[in-house]
């Protein structure tokens, strides 16, 4: 009864922030749950979901390239500002966060309730977007490490 209670007032979070993509994960785990799908899907959809998400974003991210909207013109031209070497760097140093936050995510799976949480109240507060748990994963794996070397 408990996670029901749970998503329920997660999606009157969602409602209540008017964020969709909150009120659509949690309808559709809410619907899974009373088709009875939880049992095998929950387990896959925890195993690969974060990977399923990295490959439909790496996909939209891509879409102007296949389009032709962006070319091999675009890129050099892109190259010669400082605001591109900024913008390649942070996507540098967030790939590699992401890498750090699989690994943290692996090793200490209690430190996901925390995650997960903060997630939530990002998007459900703040209309943030819920590539949090990875990122944040990554962000507190690096800190971790930081402060293990001050000990």
């Amino acid at each position: 009864m408990q996670p029901y209670l749970f998503l329920l007032m997660l999606l009157m979070i969602g409602f209540i922030a008017k964020n969709q993509s909150l009120l659509i994960a949690v309808a559709v785990l809410l619907l899974m749950k009373l088709i009875g799908l939880d049992d095998k899907l929950f387990a896959a959809v925890q195993s690969k979901g974060i990977n399923w998400g990295v490959t439909i974003i790496t996909i939209a991210v891509l879409v102007p390239i296949a389009t032709g909207e962006i070319g091999f013109k675009d890129l050099s031209d892109s190259l010669k500002s400082p605001f591109a070497w900024i913008a390649l760097i942070s996507g540098v140093l967030v790939a590699l966060l992401g890498k750090s936050g699989l690994i943290l995510l692996a090793e200490d799976p209690h430190i996901t309730t925390a995650l997960v949480f903060g997630t939530i109240a990002a998007v459900a507060l703040f209309n943030g977007v819920a590539v949090g748990p990875l990122i944040g994963a990554g962000i507190a794996y690096t800190a971790m490490r930081v402060f293990e070397q001050f000990q």
